[in-house]
């Protein structure tokens, strides 16, 4: 049943995506609404405007949820949404840590030959004392490093899950995107950082001051420990100044390129000497700040990190960078320039306040144009968790696996792909990725039993070979030479050989790993393997759908923004009811469940379904 069902949804989607929709957009205004500030007003609200305003400013909803914001009027809509310190978010919980952290690991080194050498200078190293004598003197210690570095992998793969469980529960769904919209412009990778607290508190940053003042919220990141690291703050030193944060902050967080010199970067670099963490918390090293003048973007002073920040904030190009940047992810793509300097005056009148700027930008006629209505391409994230609350989904399913699914479409959250972010836009569909996203549809409606295994818990071959010949008898370091089989003394070393190497050997790496890899799997706690909880059958009851074409109308409805064409539609309307051997929905409750998820796998195959 199932191949056969993969050659049908092969021969209909490759179908549809060879036409687009010539189906009217009742959604999206008139040409003449393009860059135009106008408020939209009452009447010209409607059902699908207040999706499309769910769509963009969080990831969509139930029917029932966009019914709630089209019964406003198009203000409260968005302050409602903008204004979300207001809401109550009760229902949403703390990240459940599994307590992998020591502070005795800290600072933690950047490599295992440096955690060996601080114990061979220190006689400790990550809280680890070295052995007074035996064999292998160094092994806990490099023991203690794999053994944190893969905890903290995992531990930050439960942060991201944890953050798009937040998504589908939050009562607060502008919170969470503009803190992804964040997370992509200040871009930190968990990669470098290697401390899944500071990345947790960077995201909660993000959302604590997210549509506050932007100048506060640069001078925040600017002393954000997960900042600091990734940009190697600690390297920035007076007399050797690093320019790593410098450059970004004027290339890709405040101002663009062409807007300042490389002199700008290198006194700009002097101004941020000294600042540096310690673990959590932010510090200025006095006796590594460079104190001396320094003339940054035509202005000359004893400038520090804050006084570099508000000299940026003076220049003409910061608010209509920043005022793009927000427009291009929120709006279009195509920002016309008119509307953007409009824009940019009012972010500049009310001092970098942000709020001011978003409500202006999501409640003008320009938000619901035709260049903006259902025009932007999914992002991975978008595409995942808007697919769950969509389907009315509370809890994330753990199958398929959250971080695959989104990675194989070329986004992970907590490890952007560099300091830029992510592209977005087209960068997101490939012929590849396109014939992913319909594999995702396909996992959520029909998941693999194989799926149910973690696979952030799979041993590699090696670690697989090292464990085996351990419990077999043999020691470390026949169990990690390569080549040496569990069960064949030929292949195994001599006595003699292996006494030598026992002694010369101060810690073997591949046990480390592989100890270190084990003790992380023990202690850090597991995601759960689920499938979505998704009750079609009880949607189509509950909205008292009578035949198959009610059935298709209410999924397109619920699930796209953009209508199929009349002749997509008849091909669904179609294949369902020739599944079901009938128009009557009533006759096949019975067995209606797999062909409804037959159905909404296509519906979310089709190119309409890609669009935001």
């Amino acid at each position: 049943m199932r191949q056969s069902w993969h050659g049908i949804w092969m021969g209909l989607t490759l179908a549809m995506m060879c036409s687009a929709s010539t189906t009217a957009n009742t959604g999206s205004g008139p040409d003449s609404w393009i860059g135009s500030g106008v408020p939209i007003t009452k009447p010209e609200w409607s059902y699908d405007r207040a999706g499309h305003l769910l769509e963009r400013l969080g990831f969509g909803g139930t029917p029932e949820e966009i019914e709630q914001l089209a019964a406003m009027t198009p203000r409260d809509a968005v302050d409602w949404l903008v204004d979300y310190g207001q809401v109550s978010n009760r229902g949403v919980p703390e990240f459940d840590e599994s307590g992998i952290f020591d502070s005795g690991m800290e600072p933690f080194p950047r490599s295992r030959a440096e955690a060996v050498q601080r114990a061979r200078d220190m006689g400790h190293s990550m809280g680890i004392a070295v052995k007074p004598g035996g064999d292998r003197r160094y092994q806990h210690v490099v023991n203690k490093y794999f053994y944190y570095l893969r905890s903290n992998r995992l531990e930050n793969h439960r942060l991201g899950q944890y953050w798009a469980q937040r998504i589908l529960l939050t009562e607060r769904p502008f919170e969470e995107k503009i803190a992804l919209f964040w997370h992509g412009h200040f871009a930190t990778s968990d990669d470098k950082v290697r401390d899944y607290r500071k990345m947790a508190r960077q995201i909660d940053l993000f959302r604590k001051q997210g549509v506050g003042n932007f100048r506060n919220l640069v001078l925040a990141v600017a002393q954000d420990p997960a900042m600091l690291v990734f940009l190697d703050a600690g390297e920035n030193v007076k007399g050797r100044p690093n320019e790593n944060f410098s450059r970004e902050i004027l290339e890709l967080f405040t101002m663009g390129i062409g807007n300042y010199t490389e002199n700008d970067i290198r006194e700009a670099a002097r101004a941020f000497t000294g600042w540096t963490n310690d673990s959590l918390a932010f510090v200025v090293k006095t006796e590594l700040h460079d104190e001396e003048d320094k003339t940054f973007l035509g202005q000359t002073g004893n400038f520090d990190g804050a006084g570099i920040i508000d000299v940026i904030m003076a220049h003409e190009s910061t608010a209509r960078f920043i005022t793009k940047k927000l427009y291009r992810y929120f709006v279009a793509t195509d920002a016309p320039p008119k509307r953007i300097e409009q824009l940019a005056d009012l972010l500049r009148q009310n001092n970098y306040e942000l709020k001011p700027l978003l409500k202006a930008m999501f409640t003008a006629r320009d938000f619901y144009a035709p260049h903006a209505y259902s025009s932007q391409i999914k992002s991975p994230v978008q595409l995942v968790l808007s697919t769950y609350r969509k389907l009315g989904v509370t809890a994330l399913p753990g199958v398929p696996d959250f971080h695959t699914a989104t990675e194989s479409l070329g986004q992970k959250l907590l490890y952007p792909p560099n300091v830029a972010g992510w592209e977005g836009g087209r960068s997101w569909i490939t012929p590849a990725t396109l014939v992913e996203r319909g594999n995702f549809a396909k996992q959520v409606l029909f998941p693999d039993i194989g799926e149910y295994l973690s696979p952030d818990r799979v041993l590699t071959q090696i670690y697989r070979d090292v464990g085996t010949k351990l419990n077999v008898g043999l020691d470390i370091t026949s169990a990690t030479v390569v080549g040496a089989a569990s069960g064949n003394s030929m292949n195994m070393m001599s006595s003699s050989d292996m006494m030598v190497a026992i002694s010369d050997e101060e810690y073997n790496t591949r046990y480390g790993a592989y100890h270190g890899t084990i003790m992380a799997m023990k202690r850090v706690k597991p995601v759960l393997r689920v499938p979505a909880a998704i009750d079609l059958v009880g949607m189509v009851q509950r909205q008292g759908l009578a035949t198959t074409s009610d059935v298709v109308d209410h999924f397109q409805t619920r699930l796209l923004r953009l209508p199929l064409s009349s002749e997509h539609r008849d091909v669904l309307i179609g294949f369902l009811t020739r599944e079901l051997g009938t128009k009557e929905i009533g006759a096949a409750i019975s067995y209606l469940e797999e062909p409804l998820r037959m159905l909404v796998h296509l519906i979310m195959s089709t190119p309409e379904y890609q669009l935001s």
